[in-house]
């Protein structure tokens, strides 16, 4: 996603999707669905009735509430420009908390798509091995509800993913599915997120950030267009003063 735009099509897909899940939320439940009850919108799931209490009190609840009426709220499943925008992540912030409710958010990161797409309603991902605190993983054995927090810094564009997590340990395909042969970590274990709701981020107060890698290379460019100007200027004897490019 590395158009200005590329958020409003997320955004857009976000929309269509929330539509689509209202209506297949109106349908019996298949019987071999385990998923947890559906809420009456997606986006009850962060828009509890305190949330939507204040809301109220702060003047933004009627255009919530016709999101709501509207869209069904935010969507329950994985577009594909969602997918696409996952695809272009090497990072991510995931949270947890305990069975006591004490928070804790933690960085994932891995290759570029590193974060696979198995279903339009589940995510997963490789967890290398680290500092073995195992805060995450003792988290999710004690509560499954999880959050993933997807940033953009170079487009300035941020995703949200409510949802239930948990830890596999003993799945080889798994592993092999969500493992990336060029990047040098030992996978421990995978992540799988089931999605329950997502939404597109306003752009508001993030920090433009590039990859240093990606500043590299234009500076390398830059280095080699501008020796390529000077040899034409000693060539036809032009006098000028060398720039110094770092």
């Amino acid at each position: 996603m590395s158009t200005p735009n590329a958020l409003d099509s997320v955004r857009d897909s976000s929309r269509a999707a929330s539509a689509s899940a209202r209506t297949a939320s109106a349908q019996p439940a298949a019987a071999t669905d385990a998923r947890p009850a559906a809420l009456e919108y997606a986006s009850d799931v962060a828009f509890t009735e305190t949330v939507k209490g204040i809301q109220t009190e702060r003047g933004s609840r009627r255009s919530y509430e016709g999101m709501e009426r509207s869209t069904g709220g935010f969507p329950r499943e994985i577009s594909a420009e969602l997918a696409g925008y996952i695809a272009e992540r090497d990072s991510a912030y995931i949270a947890t908390a305990n069975a006591a409710g004490q928070p804790y958010v933690q960085h994932r990161g891995g290759p570029p798509g590193f974060i696979k797409v198995l279903d339009s309603r589940t995510l997963a991902f490789a967890d290398f091995t680290g500092n073995r605190q195992y805060i995450t993983t003792g988290n999710l054995a004690e509560n499954e509800r999880a959050f993933l927090f997807l940033m953009n810094y170079a487009d300035g564009e941020r995703i949200k993913i409510w949802g239930r997590a948990r830890v596999v340990t003993n799945d080889a395909a798994l592993f092999e599915r969500l493992a990336d042969p060029t990047y040098r970590a030992r996978v421990e274990q995978a992540i799988v997120f089931d999605v329950e709701a997502w939404n597109a981020n306003c752009p508001q107060h993030i920090p433009r950030l590039v990859h240093v890698e990606k500043v590299e290379a234009a500076v390398s460019a830059l280095r080699s267009r501008n020796a390529y100007l000077e040899s034409l200027l000693r060539v036809a004897g032009v006098p000028f003063e060398p720039a110094n490019v770092q």
